[in-house]
């Protein structure tokens, strides 16, 4: 009896998951000191002797675009963030929901094209970048290509990535909203 007393206990624990509250903040920050990534050991491009196989998979395309696909979309996201060094300066192409996000305190508005992706609790994560645009703005969620230029810029005392784009084209056909790779 004790046993399934245990078990019982055990599996409650196991399946009640994350129940967190909501945070309205944005999440898609770039690493608080991007300079000291850029300056921290192994973050120049030339492969380290510990590991040249693995360094050599991870290489830039010589491409002057680097396209984000649908089927790696948060790998590579991720990979953008954690070495941005590798991708300052270069022009960047992906496809998302166009988002944007008032804050009240700096009465700025941010926006950003994203994916949704997995998170603490189902899908609930977001990835994707910040960006900026001249042109005229697409409504709130609708599908976009965009192509622009990774930058770092500086507001309250803290560096954040985003794109400053070239194009911003609302397209008709949606992708995978959802992704988790």
């Amino acid at each position: 009896m004790k046993r399934l007393l245990v078990l019982f206990f055990l599996l409650t624990l196991a399946s009640a998951g994350c129940s967190g509250t909501y945070d309205e903040t944005p999440a898609l920050e770039a690493p608080q000191d991007i300079a000291a990534t850029l300056d921290a050991p192994g973050s120049d491009s030339t492969p380290s002797e510990e590991s040249p196989a693995q360094e050599a998979e991870m290489e830039l395309p010589d491409s002057d675009i680097v396209e984000i696909s649908e089927k790696l979309f948060i790998a590579q996201t991720n990979d953008i963030y954690i070495n941005p060094g590798d991708y300052l300066g270069k022009t960047i192409k992906y496809e998302g929901i166009f988002k944007s996000y008032y804050w009240g305190e700096a009465d700025k508005t941010y926006y950003y094209v994203i994916r949704y992706g997995p998170g603490c609790c189902g899908y609930d994560g977001e990835a994707g970048f910040e960006v900026t645009w001249d042109g005229q703005r697409p409504g709130e969620d609708d599908w976009c290509e965009v192509v622009g230029v990774l930058e770092v810029y500086e507001e309250n005392g803290l560096q954040y990535l985003r794109l400053s784009l070239d194009s911003l084209t609302v397209m008709d056909e949606r992708g995978a909203e959802f992704v988790s790779t």
